[in-house]
């Protein structure tokens, strides 16, 4: 089946909050769009509140009465919370065991001692995939980077030509693998399959990890040839898990951490895979599957197993336990803000009707679904820097043109936006400026770099998008 065009689609449109016009809704989905642009970035205001104003400068220009747009933002606001606030908090549980226990360590250590200095960028980027599976992109940055900086250190190699493949690994798992926020929101916002969904995102992103990453790296590290920052350069151990001397006295095994980092993963493909075998509701397989690969039972199982794997393993009490879960909630609150303001500026976008005036305007083009999604996900990136807000409010704005699509080609279009949310990090992206401070680098190493490798995952993803949208 090949993909479906958007003069093909049809879909029902929610009673939109004002009748404007379509130059109106346009010019109100700029105006929201720079003014949080602007006040990210020029003001430094923190996003939360910058979407929070954003929403409301879209509903005013668009001639939404002020309760109607509250309303809407309040809603979206509370919707996206519901739909993955659980599975944000368990995934942040599940990450710092994995970081206190010394498993992120373990994995880490193992995969190095068996590379040679040839397959060294691939054993970094096999390390990133594995680590970020469960974890965010922020703190599988704080987990990896003194790892890599170490191994260029003693190996002598170009930053570049080690710390490329693990970003790329990293922010592959971020854009377009489940139980990430942005596609787990993507997945609800367009009633896309999970378990599909997952399935075939890793099918694009190793292809996709390896040409931005080890690849790359090749030519990154040619034309920005720097050595580790000695200012950065900690003991492994303690600096990616936050440890100051208090870590355990032993580890979890190898195998057994893999083994419970990829549990969830498992979980939720053997779902997906009886879903398509046995395709029938009511069957009692088909039902059991359902609850077991649900992402909350798949991601509770993991936290719950992790604190006997790797908790116990590493010689933790239950009162070290129950602290270590503690301190993994903190700092997620803001990027549950985030997420769920991200949520009500899509709400306040979907309820102006713009997803109604892209359809009306996109109906004469012959434009594959999934390249629109794609475009508009890389215009969001690029005005607000926020791969998560582009992913959201793109899955909002693409929710109506999904109603016909195939459940193949609904994954798809979540992988589409996901792909496109990652296009060309710059100035106002908070992990450009992670990425520039870590790894010692100036503004314009940094836009030939990390920019350059962001921008060739985005595009590398979507050739891989359309290309199985061809034969599915």
């Amino acid at each position: 089946m090949t993909h479906l065009s958007v003069e093909m689609l049809a879909a029902d449109a929610t009673e939109p909050i004002t009748s404007a016009g379509h130059a109106q809704l346009g010019i109100a989905v700029l105006a929201g769009i720079a003014v949080i642009v602007l006040l990210i970035s020029r003001f430094k205001l923190h996003a939360f509140l910058s979407l929070i104003i954003g929403s409301l400068v879209l509903g005013a220009v668009a001639g939404a009465p002020l309760d109607k747009a509250i309303a809407s933002f309040s809603a979206g606001l509370g919707t996206t919370v519901a739909g993955t606030g659980v599975l944000i908090a368990l995934g942040a549980v599940l990450g710092k065991l994995l970081a206190d226990s010394g498993g992120a360590d373990q994995i880490v250590d193992t995969i190095l001692a068996k590379a040679s200095s040839r397959t060294m960028p691939w054993a970094m980027v096999l390390i990133a995939g594995i680590v970020g599976l469960p974890i965010f992109f922020e703190v599988g940055i704080v987990l990896l980077i003194p790892v890599v900086l170490l191994v260029a250190k003693r190996g002598n190699f170009s930053l570049m030509r080690i710390g490329i493949p693990a970003l790329a690994g990293l922010s592959v798992m971020h854009g377009l693998i489940p139980p990430h926020p942005g596609p787990l929101v993507a997945v609800d916002a367009v009633g896309a399959n999970l378990g599909i969904t997952l399935a075939l995102g890793v099918v694009v992103a190793v292809p996709t990890a390896i040409i931005a990453g080890p690849v790359f790296s090749r030519y990154a590290a040619r034309w920005v040839d720097i050595h580790p920052p000695e200012q950065m350069l900690h003991t492994p151990g303690d600096a990616a898990a936050g440890r100051t001397g208090d870590g355990p006295d032993e580890r979890p095994g190898f195998g057994i951490t893999v083994a419970t980092v990829l549990l969830p993963v498992v979980m939720m493909l053997a779902k997906a895979l009886v879903d398509i075998v046995v395709d029938d509701p009511e069957h009692t397989v088909q039902r059991v599957f359902d609850v077991v690969g649900s992402p909350l039972i798949a991601l509770l199982t993991a936290v719950i197993v992790a604190m006997f794997t790797l908790g116990r393993a590493a010689g933790f009490t239950r009162g070290r336990t129950a602290a270590t879960v503690e301190r993994s909630l903190a700092p997620i609150a803001g990027v549950l803000l985030i997420v769920g303001a991200g949520g009500g500026f899509k709400q306040t976008l979907v309820d102006a009707g713009v997803g109604q005036m892209i359809l009306d305007v996109s109906k004469g083009w012959h434009i594959s679904t999934l390249l629109l999604a794609w475009l508009i996900a890389v215009a969001i990136r690029l005005a607000t820097g926020s791969a998560t807000v582009a992913t959201i409010s793109a899955a909002g704005l693409l929710a109506p043109l999904a109603a016909e699509l195939s459940t193949t080609h609904g994954a798809l279009l979540v992988l589409a936006i996901g792909a496109g949310s990652l296009f060309f990090s710059h100035v106002n992206d908070a992990g450009f400026w992670l990425v520039k401070e870590y790894f010692g680098m100036n503004v314009g190493q940094t836009l030939k770099t990390w920019s350059v490798m962001e921008t060739l995952i985005s595009v590398v993803g979507i050739v891989c998008v359309l290309l199985l949208s061809l034969v599915l």
